[in-house]
Protein backbone atom coordinates (compact mmCIF):
# COMPACT_ATOMS: atom_id res chain seq x y z
CA UNK A 1 0.00 0.00 0.00
CA UNK A 2 1.69 3.41 -1.11
CA UNK A 3 1.98 6.58 1.45
CA UNK A 4 1.16 9.73 0.25
CA UNK A 5 3.05 12.51 2.40
CA UNK A 6 0.61 15.40 2.72
CA UNK A 7 1.80 19.05 3.59
CA UNK A 8 -0.83 21.17 5.21
CA UNK A 9 -1.25 24.57 2.87
CA UNK A 10 -0.17 26.78 5.54
CA UNK A 11 3.32 25.26 5.26
CA UNK A 12 3.04 24.81 1.32
CA UNK A 13 2.43 27.79 0.40
CA UNK A 14 5.12 29.61 1.96
CA UNK A 15 7.67 27.21 0.50
CA UNK A 16 6.65 28.01 -2.83
CA UNK A 17 6.24 31.67 -2.43
CA UNK A 18 9.89 31.50 -1.39
CA UNK A 19 11.29 29.29 -4.38
CA UNK A 20 9.26 31.93 -7.13
CA UNK A 21 10.67 34.48 -5.17
CA UNK A 22 14.70 32.82 -5.60
CA UNK A 23 13.40 32.55 -9.27
CA UNK A 24 12.69 35.60 -10.09
CA UNK A 25 15.51 37.57 -8.49
CA UNK A 26 17.76 39.34 -10.18
CA UNK A 27 21.41 38.33 -10.53
CA UNK A 28 24.10 40.53 -8.59
CA UNK A 29 25.57 43.14 -10.61
CA UNK A 30 29.23 44.85 -10.62
CA UNK A 31 28.80 49.05 -9.87
CA UNK A 32 30.66 50.54 -12.92
CA UNK A 33 30.57 53.66 -11.40
CA UNK A 34 32.24 52.58 -7.96
CA UNK A 35 36.15 51.99 -7.59
CA UNK A 36 35.59 48.04 -6.84
CA UNK A 37 33.38 47.66 -9.96
CA UNK A 38 35.64 49.05 -12.04
CA UNK A 39 38.38 47.39 -11.26
CA UNK A 40 36.07 44.09 -11.75
CA UNK A 41 34.90 44.99 -14.82
CA UNK A 42 38.13 45.70 -16.11
CA UNK A 43 39.69 42.56 -14.65
CA UNK A 44 36.76 40.78 -16.54
CA UNK A 45 37.65 42.30 -19.87
CA UNK A 46 41.73 41.75 -19.51
CA UNK A 47 41.65 38.36 -17.42
CA UNK A 48 39.76 37.45 -14.51
CA UNK A 49 38.09 38.80 -11.43
CA UNK A 50 40.67 36.03 -10.08
CA UNK A 51 44.14 36.18 -9.44
CA UNK A 52 46.20 33.24 -11.17
CA UNK A 53 43.56 31.93 -13.86
CA UNK A 54 45.47 32.00 -17.18
CA UNK A 55 43.23 33.46 -19.93
CA UNK A 56 44.18 33.63 -23.71
CA UNK A 57 43.33 36.29 -27.02
CA UNK A 58 44.08 35.28 -30.22
CA UNK A 59 43.40 37.71 -33.28
CA UNK A 60 43.40 37.46 -36.92
CA UNK A 61 44.17 40.07 -39.34
CA UNK A 62 46.61 41.46 -42.43
CA UNK A 63 49.52 43.87 -42.70
CA UNK A 64 49.91 46.29 -45.44
CA UNK A 65 52.94 48.66 -46.75
CA UNK A 66 51.78 52.23 -47.47
CA UNK A 67 54.81 54.43 -49.67
CA UNK A 68 54.40 57.22 -51.41
CA UNK A 69 53.52 56.95 -55.19
CA UNK A 70 52.29 53.05 -55.77
CA UNK A 71 49.54 51.28 -54.44
CA UNK A 72 48.97 49.37 -50.74
CA UNK A 73 50.58 46.19 -50.81
CA UNK A 74 49.37 42.71 -48.81
CA UNK A 75 52.18 41.41 -46.90
CA UNK A 76 51.64 39.23 -44.67
CA UNK A 77 48.18 37.43 -43.06
CA UNK A 78 48.63 37.91 -39.02
CA UNK A 79 47.83 34.91 -36.56
CA UNK A 80 48.23 36.44 -33.15
CA UNK A 81 47.60 35.22 -29.12
CA UNK A 82 48.37 36.57 -25.99
CA UNK A 83 48.37 34.38 -22.28
CA UNK A 84 48.14 36.63 -19.27
CA UNK A 85 46.74 36.31 -15.65
CA UNK A 86 46.14 39.26 -12.93
CA UNK A 87 47.39 39.07 -9.42
CA UNK A 88 45.94 41.87 -7.02
CA UNK A 89 47.58 44.53 -5.63
CA UNK A 90 46.90 47.08 -2.76
CA UNK A 91 48.06 50.73 -2.32
CA UNK A 92 46.65 52.23 1.11
CA UNK A 93 44.63 55.16 -0.86
CA UNK A 94 44.34 53.87 -3.96
CA UNK A 95 43.01 50.47 -2.44
CA UNK A 96 42.56 47.36 -3.96
CA UNK A 97 43.94 46.87 -7.99
CA UNK A 98 45.25 44.44 -10.44
CA UNK A 99 48.24 44.07 -12.39
CA UNK A 100 48.93 42.04 -15.50
CA UNK A 101 51.28 39.84 -16.63
CA UNK A 102 51.42 38.57 -19.84
CA UNK A 103 53.60 37.10 -23.07
CA UNK A 104 52.34 37.24 -26.73
CA UNK A 105 53.38 35.70 -30.33
CA UNK A 106 52.31 36.74 -33.31
CA UNK A 107 52.79 34.77 -36.60
CA UNK A 108 53.48 36.38 -40.57
CA UNK A 109 51.94 34.06 -42.58
CA UNK A 110 51.78 33.77 -46.41
CA UNK A 111 48.98 36.04 -47.92
CA UNK A 112 48.36 33.39 -50.56
CA UNK A 113 48.74 29.81 -48.36
CA UNK A 114 48.36 30.82 -44.94
CA UNK A 115 51.89 28.88 -43.84
CA UNK A 116 53.81 30.31 -41.49
CA UNK A 117 56.62 32.46 -43.16
CA UNK A 118 60.32 31.87 -42.57
CA UNK A 119 61.64 34.04 -45.49
CA UNK A 120 60.13 37.36 -47.25
CA UNK A 121 61.23 38.18 -50.88
CA UNK A 122 61.42 41.96 -50.10
CA UNK A 123 59.91 43.76 -53.32
CA UNK A 124 61.47 46.76 -52.49
CA UNK A 125 65.21 46.09 -51.81
CA UNK A 126 65.50 42.64 -53.04
CA UNK A 127 66.73 40.57 -50.85
CA UNK A 128 65.14 37.60 -48.89
CA UNK A 129 65.19 38.51 -45.63
CA UNK A 130 64.99 35.95 -42.71
CA UNK A 131 61.07 36.18 -40.93
CA UNK A 132 61.00 36.97 -37.38
CA UNK A 133 57.77 36.81 -35.69
CA UNK A 134 56.36 38.68 -32.79
CA UNK A 135 57.50 36.84 -29.69
CA UNK A 136 57.47 39.35 -26.95
CA UNK A 137 57.97 38.18 -23.13
CA UNK A 138 56.73 39.79 -21.26
CA UNK A 139 54.28 42.07 -21.86
CA UNK A 140 53.54 43.11 -18.44
CA UNK A 141 51.24 45.82 -17.19
CA UNK A 142 51.53 49.02 -14.41
CA UNK A 143 49.22 48.36 -11.72
CA UNK A 144 45.39 49.67 -11.82
CA UNK A 145 43.43 50.81 -9.73
CA UNK A 146 40.11 51.90 -9.55
CA UNK A 147 40.94 55.37 -7.59
CA UNK A 148 43.02 58.13 -8.40
CA UNK A 149 45.92 58.88 -6.09
CA UNK A 150 43.74 61.34 -4.17
CA UNK A 151 41.33 58.45 -3.74
CA UNK A 152 38.89 59.78 -5.73
CA UNK A 153 36.79 56.78 -7.49
CA UNK A 154 37.30 56.37 -11.42
CA UNK A 155 34.08 54.98 -12.89
CA UNK A 156 34.32 52.78 -15.55
CA UNK A 157 32.94 54.48 -18.85
CA UNK A 158 30.34 52.33 -20.23
CA UNK A 159 28.85 52.25 -23.59
CA UNK A 160 25.77 50.08 -24.08
CA UNK A 161 24.56 50.07 -27.30
CA UNK A 162 21.50 47.22 -27.37
CA UNK A 163 22.99 45.31 -24.87
CA UNK A 164 26.36 45.26 -25.83
CA UNK A 165 29.25 46.91 -24.53
CA UNK A 166 31.69 49.15 -26.06
CA UNK A 167 35.88 50.26 -25.02
CA UNK A 168 37.99 51.64 -26.99
CA UNK A 169 41.78 52.13 -26.37
CA UNK A 170 43.87 54.44 -28.29
CA UNK A 171 47.83 53.79 -27.61
CA UNK A 172 50.32 56.59 -29.33
CA UNK A 173 53.93 55.51 -28.99
CA UNK A 174 57.28 57.99 -29.34
CA UNK A 175 60.16 56.79 -27.76
CA UNK A 176 63.79 56.28 -28.47
CA UNK A 177 64.10 53.36 -31.08
CA UNK A 178 66.10 50.58 -29.35
CA UNK A 179 67.75 49.83 -32.71
CA UNK A 180 68.89 53.44 -33.20
CA UNK A 181 72.48 55.53 -32.02
CA UNK A 182 73.46 57.84 -29.67
CA UNK A 183 72.56 60.67 -31.40
CA UNK A 184 68.80 60.59 -31.71
CA UNK A 185 68.32 63.91 -30.54
CA UNK A 186 70.22 65.38 -33.41
CA UNK A 187 69.41 62.89 -36.26
CA UNK A 188 65.81 61.21 -35.75
CA UNK A 189 65.47 57.94 -35.01
CA UNK A 190 62.38 57.89 -32.26
CA UNK A 191 59.71 55.06 -33.00
CA UNK A 192 56.94 56.43 -33.86
CA UNK A 193 53.30 54.54 -34.10
CA UNK A 194 49.77 54.37 -32.72
CA UNK A 195 47.87 51.08 -31.37
CA UNK A 196 43.98 51.10 -31.60
CA UNK A 197 42.01 48.20 -29.46
CA UNK A 198 38.12 48.09 -29.57
CA UNK A 199 36.74 45.79 -27.38
CA UNK A 200 33.12 44.95 -26.93
CA UNK A 201 30.69 41.70 -25.81
CA UNK A 202 27.44 41.21 -23.86
CA UNK A 203 26.80 43.54 -21.13
CA UNK A 204 25.15 41.23 -18.81
CA UNK A 205 27.64 38.74 -18.40
CA UNK A 206 30.23 41.93 -18.27
CA UNK A 207 28.13 43.38 -15.22
CA UNK A 208 27.21 39.62 -13.59
CA UNK A 209 28.99 39.51 -10.11
CA UNK A 210 29.02 35.75 -9.80
CA UNK A 211 30.94 35.15 -13.45
CA UNK A 212 34.76 36.07 -12.70
CA UNK A 213 35.87 35.97 -16.57
CA UNK A 214 33.71 37.83 -20.08
CA UNK A 215 34.78 37.05 -23.12
CA UNK A 216 34.67 39.91 -25.10
CA UNK A 217 35.81 40.61 -29.14
CA UNK A 218 38.73 42.64 -29.75
CA UNK A 219 39.58 44.36 -32.69
CA UNK A 220 43.31 45.71 -33.35
CA UNK A 221 45.06 48.19 -35.42
CA UNK A 222 48.76 49.44 -35.32
CA UNK A 223 49.92 52.19 -37.59
CA UNK A 224 53.96 52.17 -37.49
CA UNK A 225 57.48 51.75 -39.49
CA UNK A 226 58.79 49.45 -41.29
CA UNK A 227 59.46 46.21 -39.48
CA UNK A 228 63.26 45.90 -38.46
CA UNK A 229 63.80 42.11 -39.80
CA UNK A 230 63.07 43.91 -43.18
CA UNK A 231 65.84 45.80 -43.50
CA UNK A 232 64.26 48.71 -45.13
CA UNK A 233 66.80 51.27 -43.43
CA UNK A 234 65.50 54.32 -44.28
CA UNK A 235 63.33 54.14 -47.22
CA UNK A 236 59.93 56.06 -47.38
CA UNK A 237 57.02 54.28 -46.03
CA UNK A 238 55.36 53.12 -43.88
CA UNK A 239 53.19 49.50 -42.25
CA UNK A 240 49.05 48.85 -41.02
CA UNK A 241 48.04 46.24 -39.37
CA UNK A 242 44.12 45.19 -38.95
CA UNK A 243 42.92 42.53 -37.15
CA UNK A 244 39.95 40.84 -35.18
CA UNK A 245 39.68 38.15 -32.59
CA UNK A 246 38.61 37.16 -29.29
CA UNK A 247 38.96 35.76 -25.56
CA UNK A 248 39.34 32.29 -25.72
CA UNK A 249 37.40 29.78 -23.41
CA UNK A 250 40.68 27.69 -23.16
CA UNK A 251 44.58 27.48 -24.76
CA UNK A 252 42.95 24.08 -26.81
CA UNK A 253 40.77 26.69 -29.01
CA UNK A 254 44.01 28.79 -30.34
CA UNK A 255 44.32 27.80 -34.19
CA UNK A 256 46.29 24.56 -34.71
CA UNK A 257 48.85 26.15 -36.79
CA UNK A 258 49.50 28.17 -33.42
CA UNK A 259 49.42 25.62 -31.77
CA UNK A 260 51.73 23.65 -33.75
CA UNK A 261 54.00 26.84 -33.68
CA UNK A 262 53.97 26.91 -29.67
CA UNK A 263 55.06 23.85 -29.14
CA UNK A 264 58.07 23.15 -31.50
CA UNK A 265 59.13 26.80 -31.09
CA UNK A 266 57.85 28.69 -28.16
CA UNK A 267 56.86 26.10 -25.25
CA UNK A 268 57.00 29.07 -22.64
CA UNK A 269 53.33 30.52 -24.39
CA UNK A 270 51.75 27.66 -22.97
CA UNK A 271 51.43 29.61 -19.71
CA UNK A 272 51.74 33.27 -18.51
CA UNK A 273 54.31 34.71 -17.20
CA UNK A 274 55.13 34.18 -13.15
CA UNK A 275 52.79 36.53 -11.12
CA UNK A 276 55.60 38.23 -9.46
CA UNK A 277 57.29 38.97 -13.00
CA UNK A 278 58.64 41.95 -13.03
CA UNK A 279 61.60 41.54 -16.26
CA UNK A 280 61.55 44.63 -18.19
CA UNK A 281 59.04 44.46 -21.01
CA UNK A 282 59.99 43.45 -24.51
CA UNK A 283 59.01 44.44 -27.86
CA UNK A 284 59.40 43.98 -31.26
CA UNK A 285 62.25 46.13 -31.45
CA UNK A 286 64.10 44.69 -29.16
CA UNK A 287 63.76 41.34 -28.82
CA UNK A 288 65.29 42.20 -32.70
CA UNK A 289 68.42 43.63 -30.81
CA UNK A 290 68.83 41.01 -28.96
CA UNK A 291 69.07 38.59 -32.26
CA UNK A 292 71.16 40.96 -33.97
CA UNK A 293 73.79 41.24 -30.64
CA UNK A 294 73.77 37.84 -30.25
CA UNK A 295 74.32 37.26 -34.41
CA UNK A 296 77.39 39.84 -33.67
CA UNK A 297 78.72 37.55 -30.63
Amino acid sequence: MSHVLCHPASQLLPALALAFAAAAAPAAELDPATAAGNIAVNRKIQCSMEDASPQVFQWFGRAYSRVPGEPDRLLFNLDGMNIRQCVSVEDPVRGTGYRMVSRELMLYLDPRTNEVLRSFANPWTGADNEVIHVANDPVNGRPIFGRTADGEDIPFDLQDINGNWLMRIEVPLFYTNPLGGDYQEYVGGTYHATEIFDFNGDTAELLDAEDPVAYPVVSWVRLAPWLPWMQMGNRAGMMYFNAMGRKLEDFGQLSAVMQAEIAENYPDYAAPPDMEDTRPNETSWTYMKKIIDGADQ
